[in-house]
């Protein structure tokens, strides 16, 4: 085969791309359809941000493309048939405009739809009713996925003859007959999409309050039903919501990357390898004498630990012994000694082999802060390979932001309800993250992993802070137990915050001998 020959079956190998409108034509069809960005984001599969980049000059690849020249062929194609002569030239300047190959020509008329004037794709009719998300009464259809009373009057949301305002659901777009629609692309439906789906949703508060009041509503005021329905219900609430405060975001999310092997389980019911360094410590030792020691509780644990530096993207393989603080990811080290056992945890955790181990950016860096010059307690691990990608500390920022302004609202109110709800909101939502079947949504182990670590580091800091204020830490397990001897008011704000800690106990202790022994409760 001659040179030629191999350049030739490559381009043969090359399919034709779909063609793409100019940018700006593609943000007046959208415009025009009167789709918000979320709503057409959501359909692609891609977040609102990715489709901005696309309405400003970028173009997507491979079966992204496809299905966006499909979008636009659809909204050109229906936008076209629905033209009255009063409609301005700019009209016919966007029907002219080249859309997908072939697409148009091949329009197919509608056959069914649930009722005239809506979509048979946007609507659907329920066997079972559901909880209207507007007013929390069973209503029998789905709208864009979620339940809601298409007849005004049947829902008591707002007065009937009134507008409706957002509430904790994405707003249906103006119900339109079809009266003609492209073919899809091959391969279009069944292919999982890269990102994850973004709703539209009104608000970060007003999606945790509404969907307090809506369950409410939903059981007549009973509030052991309703907490039941919330927790239920707590992980996809959690994900609508991670979508609204991503709104408008840097970053995208990227909900399914590649991950390595280190970061799956080898069985169903094993573990991967990635070792979170949890706590799980008792002092050897207590000074002479019997103490009182305060069981300190550590509040909101896991919603503080949403603040770490998150991989954003695809994790890339390196070796080597340097760290680049603008990554984050899993990291091969052989950790140092720690001879500090007698009065502090292991930094590591309990850790009975020796030698390297997996470890998360959280416990990384905590080694190495403690191996620098201004704690100088150990020596600086040694970093074997790793597992990184471009990082930041505030991906779940403004998640992580609503979530605690509705935990203190609600503790302020004395509202269990939504303060169990949200509980249930976070710690699902770091828990369910990895390879999980109750959430399909996000499939972020890396971020698992780092969360939970982080919150293990958090305590261990608060350990070293009770250490270095002239205070006996006692013991110190998982992410939010510490206990203390000494006058633990003048180191640690008491309180129900996040920012404060509360007593979860009070016991005697010590005789000079093992701590634990002699206790009176």
């Amino acid at each position: 085969m001659s040179d030629f020959d191999e350049i030739d079956s490559l381009l043969d190998a090359v399919g034709p791309q779909a063609q793409l409108p100019p940018c700006q034509v593609r943000r007046e069809l959208r415009e025009r359809a009167q789709l918000s960005k979320a709503q057409v984001a959501r359909a692609l599969g891609v977040s609102p941000s990715t489709l901005s980049g696309w309405e400003s000059g970028r173009d997507p690849a491979g079966e992204a493309r496809a299905k966006y020249a499909y979008l636009l062929d659809g909204l050109n194609a229906k936008l076209a048939t629905e033209e009255t002569p009063t409609e301005t030239e700019n009209t016919a300047e966007l029907a002219e405009q080249p859309m997908a190959s072939g697409a148009a020509a091949a329009a197919v008329t509608s056959t069914s739809s649930p009722e005239v004037g809506q979509d048979e794709d946007e609507v659907e009719l329920l066997a079972v009713p559901e909880p209207c998300v507007l007013c929390g009464r069973p209503a029998e259809q789905r709208v864009a996925g979620f339940a809601q009373h298409l007849d005004l009057s049947d829902c008591q949301a707002t007065p009937v003859g009134t507008p409706k305002p957002e509430l904790a659901a994405l707003s249906a777009r103006p119900h339109e007959s079809r009266t003609a629609r492209p073919p899809r692309p091959a391969g279009g439906k069944g292919t999982a999409p890269r990102g994850r789906a973004f709703q539209e949703p009104s608000g970060p508060g007003d999606l945790i309050h509404e969907a307090v009041r809506a369950a409410l509503a939903e059981h007549q005021g009973d509030v052991e039903a309703a907490s039941a329905a919330l927790l239920k219900r707590a992980i996809p609430d959690a994900m609508r919501l991670l979508d609204e405060t991503r709104k408008g975001a840097r970053y995208d999310v990227i909900a399914h990357p590649w991950i390595p092997d280190i970061l799956k389980k080898p069985t169903s019911k094993g573990a991967d390898q990635i070792w979170e360094a949890r706590p799980k410590w008792t002092r050897p030792e207590l000074p002479p004498g019997k103490h009182d020691v305060t069981a300190l509780d550590i509040n909101g644990a896991y919603l503080s630990a949403l603040k770490t530096h998150l991989p954003l993207g695809q994790m890339e393989h390196s070796s080597g012994f340097a760290h680049d603080r603008r990554r984050a990811g899993v990291h091969l080290i052989t950790p140092p000694a720690w001879e500090h056992d007698a009065v502090l945890p292991n930094p590591i955790g309990q850790r009975d082999e020796p030698g390297p181990l997996w470890v998360t950016e959280p416990t990384l860096r905590l080694l190495l802060r403690l191996s620098g010059p201004k704690h100088g307690l150990c020596e600086p691990p040694e970093i074997h390979e790793s597992y990184t990608s471009g990082a930041t500390e505030n991906l779940l920022e403004k998640f992580r932001i609503a979530l605690k302004d509705a935990r203190d609202t609600a503790i302020a109110d004395g509202d269990e309800l939504t303060l169990e709800y949200v509980k249930a909101m976070y710690s699902k939502f770091v828990s369910t993250m990895g390879e999980s079947n109750y959430n399909r949504e996000l499939y972020r182990p890396d971020w698992m992993h780092i969360i939970r670590s982080q919150a293990f580091a958090n305590l261990w800091m608060k350990a070293l802070k009770a250490h270095d204020a002239g205070l006996t830490v006692v013991r110190a397990m998982g992410t939010d137990e510490l206990h203390i001897i000494g006058d633990w008011r003048r180191v640690f704000p008491e309180g129900r915050s996040v920012t404060e800690v509360k007593v979860k106990d009070t016991y005697t202790a010590g005789t000079g001998t093992e701590a634990g022994t002699g206790q009176e409760q």
